[in-house]
């Protein structure tokens, strides 16, 4: 008996990007939106920072890194004020799902 492939086989996984932080939950907020209404698709990350940050949670946008280029010109569009409270990291994302 033969395996089926479809065309998902050929698709590569664990290509995500830790695109960039925020510890404001106005920019988190901004930032989905203008994914969502380009399709990109996205996750996020919570890390809780230490005591010298006044424990707030930093926020970390994950992405597709075929996407990487768009989200990026997306987030900066938004304006300075938000490009201001963004912090760019373009790195792998450490997250492994096999």
């Amino acid at each position: 008996m033969t395996a089926m492939q479809t065309e998902y086989t050929k698709v590569k996984v664990n290509n995500e990007i830790e695109l960039c932080e925020t510890v404001d939950l106005e920019v988190k907020q901004q930032i989905e939106r203008v994914l969502l209404q380009n399709r990109i698709s996205y996750y996020i990350k919570w890390h809780k920072q230490g005591i010298f940050k006044h424990g707030k949670n930093l926020c970390i946008i994950c992405i597709n890194d075929h996407s990487r280029d768009e989200a990026e010109e997306l987030i900066r569009s938004l304006g300075e004020d938000v490009e201001r409270r963004v912090k760019f990291l373009m790195r792998k994302s450490t997250e492994s799902y096999f």
